[in-house]
C-alpha cells in the first residue's frame, strides 16, 4: 500500500522543517506549499490523503484555500486539519462551519498534532465492513463510501460520513456528545463538544431533502440519535 500523502500548507520555514520530519519520520510522504494560490494547485496536481492548513497564508487565506477545496469534486471529501494562531472561539467555528475537519491552535505540540491526524487518517481508512445499511429512506454503502437519500447520492466529509456511520448503526439510540466524540474522534485526542454540534449541523444540511423529516433528533441535555423512521 502507497504511503499516505499529506499536503503542508504553511510558510513559516521552521515549522515546515519540523512539520516535514515529523511527518516522514510516522511514514506520510509529504508536499509542501508556500502560498494558498500553491496549495490548490498542489491539491489537484498531488491528490492528497489529507491537507494541514495554515490559516494565514500569502495569496489566498487558509478559509478561502478550505472553502475551495470543498467546491471542488476531487476534493471535497479530503480531511483538512487547520493550523492557526487564533484561539478563540468563533475562529474556530468558523473554520469548521467553512469544511475543516479539524482545528489546532499555535503553538501546538508535535505529539499533539500527530495524533490529531492520525485519528483522522484512522476515519478515512477504517478497512472495516464491506455491507451496506439502511434506515428509511438512508443508505450507507461502506464498499463504495457513497450515502444516498431517496436514491439521489448525498456528498459527506470524511467527519459527516463516520458520523453518520455510527448513528445509522444504532438507529433510534441517543448518543451524547462526549460519546460521539469518543466514537468519531477517538478518545485519545481532545475535541470540544461543540464541535459535535458544528458537524451535526453540517450532516443534517447534507441529509436534506425537500419534503423530507430530518432524520437527527436532537434530544435536550442528552444528545443526538437517528430516527428509526425518517421518511415523509
Amino acid at each position: 500500500m502507497r504511503e499516505p500523502t499529506v499536503l503542508v500548507a504553511e510558510d513559516e520555514g521552521a515549522l515546515i522543517t519540523l512539520l516535514r520530519y515529523n511527518l516522514e519520520r510516522e511514514g506520510y510522504r509529504v508536499v509542501q506549499a508556500g502560498d494558498g494560490e500553491e496549495a490548490l494547485l498542489l491539491a489537484s496536481e498531488e491528490k492528497p490523503d489529507l491537507v494541514l492548513l495554515d490559516w494565514m497564508l500569502p495569496q489566498l487565506s487558509g478559509i478561502e484555500v478550505c472553502r475551495r477545496l470543498r467546491a471542488r469534486p476531487e476534493t471535497r471529501n479530503v480531511p483538512i486539519i487547520m493550523l492557526t494562531a487564533r484561539g478563540e472561539e468563533a475562529d474556530r467555528i468558523r473554520g469548521l462551519n467553512t469544511g475543516a475537519d479539524d482545528y489546532i491552535t499555535k503553538p501546538f505540540s508535535m505529539s499533539e498534532l500527530l495524533a490529531r491526524l492520525r485519528a483522522v487518517m484512522r476515519r478515512i481508512r477504517p478497512g472495516l465492513a464491506d455491507d451496506l445499511i439502511s434506515v428509511g429512506d438512508i443508505e450507507l454503502d461502506r464498499v463504495a463510501h457513497r450515502v444516498r437519500r431517496q436514491g439521489q447520492e448525498v456528498h459527506l466529509g470524511p467527519t459527516e460520513y463516520k458520523l453518520l456511520d455510527h448513528l445509522i448503526q444504532h438507529p433510534g439510540r441517543v448518543f451524547s456528545r462526549e460519546q460521539l466524540l469518543d466514537a468519531v474522534w477517538g478518545s485519545d485526542i481532545y475535541v470540544e463538544a461543540r464541535t459535535v454540534d458544528v458537524h451535526v449541523g453540517r450532516l443534517r444540511k447534507a441529509l436534506s431533502v425537500d419534503g423530507a423529516k430530518d432524520p437527527i433528533r436532537t434530544v435536550r441535555s442528552a444528545g443526538y440519535s437517528l430516527d428509526e423512521m425518517v421518511t415523509t
